[in-house]
């Protein structure tokens, strides 16, 4: 809440990854609130970390003398680019892209070891400990631990983590699908044999199409159900939502809710505005496992 302290609900909130109980992340708390004031400050939780940092505090020096090297070339660039020739331009831009692919390329290493981490440590605590686990994205922060992002094509191997249904269960979401977005175009799709095109930036000529996976507990069913029902009718109210499905799977408690969003930018609005995160927050007490999501982007008209 930008008052300088961490409560527990926000630590909880932050801090949850999928591995520690919840009773496990309300003892670290206390941990490190040494002060007994139910709030953690800067400094309480700079003392903490700064006692196990071990090779790491190299890593975040580094990482800091980085980032102020490439704000000061960044506001070169700013100044100079305009101006350059272009030859000069083209050199800027290749350097700017090298650059990219180098930090991209070190941020895969370092997600494939943290994924590799945190699932070597769920398979040694398999047992009755249940993770406490939270699906919100903060303005700013990375959530990529939190929710999980693949293709929504029904062979890849990564959307089929955690699906149970039969095979013909598959083609009918995917005829569902189809149906949607053609009743979005309010006409048959007809679809060329081939034709190149320009893809927008913004991609606002282009669909977002989102898949969120929810394991509910069976005890809080009905109580998830009132929220996602008001999280529904807000969203479904908002300018840029031209849809919104939800399925209940019959056989376990796991929902299923298709959104439908002009693009992107009206996608990334919604999950800022209050009743999104209000509903992204209720689900720390509702859902078993992580919330599954899975977006892509379809053209908007053929």
């Amino acid at each position: 809440s930008d008052d300088g302290k961490l409560s527990f609900d926000e630590f909880k909130a932050y801090f949850a990854d999928g591995v520690l109980s919840g009773e496990e992340l309300h003892e670290l708390f206390h941990t490190i609130d040494t002060q007994n004031t139910d709030n953690l400050d800067t400094e309480e939780l700079c003392e903490y970390f700064s006692q196990h940092l071990g090779e790491y505090e190299n890593v975040l020096s580094v990482l800091e003398d980085l980032n102020i090297t490439i704000l000061k070339a960044m506001d070169k660039t700013k100044k100079d680019y305009q101006e350059a020739s272009n030859l000069e331009q083209f050199v800027t831009r290749f350097l700017l892209k090298e650059t990219l692919n180098q930090l991209q390329s070190l941020q895969s290493s370092l997600e494939c070891a943290m994924e590799t981490t945190e699932e070597q440590t769920r398979q040694e605590r398999q047992g009755p400990t249940k993770p406490e686990v939270l699906s919100v994205q903060w303005p700013g922060k990375r959530s990529a631990r939190r929710l999980q992002k693949n293709s929504l094509l029904p062979n890849s191997p990564h959307f089929n983590t955690g699906w149970t249904e039969e095979d013909s269960q598959w083609m009918t979401q995917i005829n569902r699908l189809q149906k949607l977005i053609d009743r979005l175009e309010k006409k048959d799709l007809k679809l060329e044999p081939f034709e190149e095109e320009v893809l927008e930036e913004n991609a606002k000529s282009h669909i977002m199409i989102v898949q969120r996976q929810m394991s509910v507990i069976e005890e809080e069913i009905e109580e998830f159900r009132l929220a996602l029902r008001q999280y529904v009718e807000s969203a479904s109210s908002q300018g840029g939502c031209l849809h919104v499905s939800i399925q209940k799977l019959p056989s376990d408690s796991r929902f299923i809710i298709y959104e439908f969003w002009e693009n992107s930018n009206a996608w990334n609005s919604h999950l800022q505005m209050n009743y999104s995160k209000t509903f992204q927050r209720s689900n720390v007490d509702f859902l078993e496992t992580p919330e599954l999501i899975t977006t892509m982007l379809v053209p908007g008209k053929y």
